[in-house]
């Protein structure tokens, strides 16, 4: 089945040359021209990625991402004119799976299109039936559904989120450098750096911590790296 691209820009030329190049690799491409339009596009069809300009009418791109990663876990690739690490790094917080700066090159876009999607579809399953479900104190991980739930509430994680923390309760007390997590998790050719991983390990703990200061269940050997404590 052909992926389905969602594009979000608000200048016209710039989507129709994504669309036509996209398509020619037998790309299904929907476009958005606002914020607005692409949270309703992106409630409506479950997209293989999204590729988010930050720059938008009525809400801006990282307004959307936030947004959608209320109901979906879809990649999202911010595009930016900006290229200070500031504007980056606000992107992953938001939710973003990568950034690509404008001007860029159409190659590229594919390039992170693709690699994007496999570590999408790449997701370790478990062979075992009965480790399918992970349950510690009030946390439980249903690994095949990609579901977490603390306290009886179900927590919304990203799926780079979800796969930090599935790595660490399946490997306890093993200790994970941040390179050794940007490696597992995004894989030799993401392009960016250690700070992604702190990032999304610090997104994760303000959503299944309590207290993040004081953490439960992701915690930090200082120097090392991050690791589950059981």
């Amino acid at each position: 089945m052909a992926a389905r691209i969602l594009v979000v820009d608000d200048e016209e030329l710039i989507v129709k040359g994504i669309k036509f190049n996209l398509s020619q690799d037998k790309m299904e491409v929907d476009c958005a021209y606002d914020g607005q339009q692409a949270i309703e596009m992106a409630k409506q069809k479950e997209y293989d990625c999204v590729l988010l300009d930050v720059m938008l009418p009525v809400f801006s791109g990282y307004e959307v991402c936030q947004r959608i990663r209320e109901f979906s876990n879809m990649p999202i690739i911010m595009l930016t004119a900006k290229s200070e690490d500031s504007d980056k790094i606000l992107g992953l917080e938001y939710g973003a799976d990568d950034y690509i700066t404008k001007p860029f090159n159409i190659m590229e876009v594919k390039a992170r299109i693709k690699a994007v999607m496999r570590r999408n579809s790449t997701k370790a399953v478990p062979e075992k039936k009965d480790e399918n479900i992970f349950v510690f104190k009030d946390l439980k991980m249903d690994h095949r559904n990609k579901i977490v739930v603390i306290a009886g509430k179900n927590i919304n994680l990203t799926s780079k989120e979800f796969d930090i923390l599935e790595l660490l309760v399946t490997h306890p007390n093993t200790v994970y450098s941040r390179e050794m997590l940007l490696k597992i998790i995004w894989g030799e050719d993401f392009p960016g750096d250690v700070r992604t991983v702190d990032v999304h390990v610090r997104r994760l703990r303000e959503k299944v911590e309590t207290n993040p200061s004081e953490p439960k269940y992701v915690y930090t050997k200082w120097g090392a790296g991050y690791y589950f404590h059981d």
